[in-house]
């Protein structure tokens, strides 16, 4: 039973992400929610006591976790030795293939819900935060690891992420996937460049 619940949980939590992601938060309802998870509508209030401000928390919360376990999942995948450009043109790749393959109509569910209620619901705001956090922590991490200076990788961490965000904002409004391949090529090189060489 234990098991069953638990995967009916995250299976709302899931479904909120995707929603969140196409919709936005406003156009996303708790009903919409239980019809894509196939769980009762009753569920939700056991499960999300909090209503939907604590469904659109575990949902973003959930999307940071998902994107920085990718970090690992990307760097497993490159060629050695990797490279903060192999790194960035992997996670830039995630987006490009689901804008070729599936169109455009999904964005980042931690993007949305930022746009649609970091304003007006401070818990939605602070779940933002650390979902943005959990992602740009891997990244810091893997670049430091591949010699970028511990000090300098927090800060191309969030850049690399800031400009991902900004050309999926992009790609989505033009309908093509030039965004994302601009970042991609034009920031390879400065990231790179940021590696400390053994002399």
């Amino acid at each position: 039973m234990a098991v069953s619940e638990r995967g009916a949980r995250e299976r709302m939590v899931f479904s909120a992400a995707q929603l969140i992601r196409r919709e936005g938060v406003a156009a996303t309802g708790m009903r919409e929610v239980a019809a894509h998870a196939g769980a009762p509508r009753g569920s939700l209030q056991h499960y999300f006591p909090g209503g939907k401000e604590q469904l659109v928390n575990e949902a973003v919360g959930w999307a940071g976790r998902y994107a920085g376990n990718r970090v690992a999942r990307f760097l497993a995948a490159l060629p050695e030795p990797p490279t903060p450009s192999g790194l960035f043109a992997a996670m830039v790749r995630q987006w490009t293939e689901e804008y070729e393959n599936a169109g455009f109509a999904g964005g980042c569910p931690v993007a949305a819900a930022t746009v649609d209620w970091a304003e007006s619901t401070a818990s939605t705001r602070a779940a933002a935060a650390e979902a943005f956090a959990t992602w740009t922590g891997p990244v810091a991490r893997a670049l430091a690891d591949m010699g970028v200076p511990e000090e300098r990788a927090s800060a191309l961490a969030t850049l690399m992420v800031s400009a991902l965000e900004g050309a999926i904002l992009m790609a989505r409004a033009e309908r093509d996937v030039r965004p994302l391949t601009t970042v991609a090529r034009e920031l390879g090189p400065l990231l790179d460049a940021a590696v400390r060489r053994e002399d």
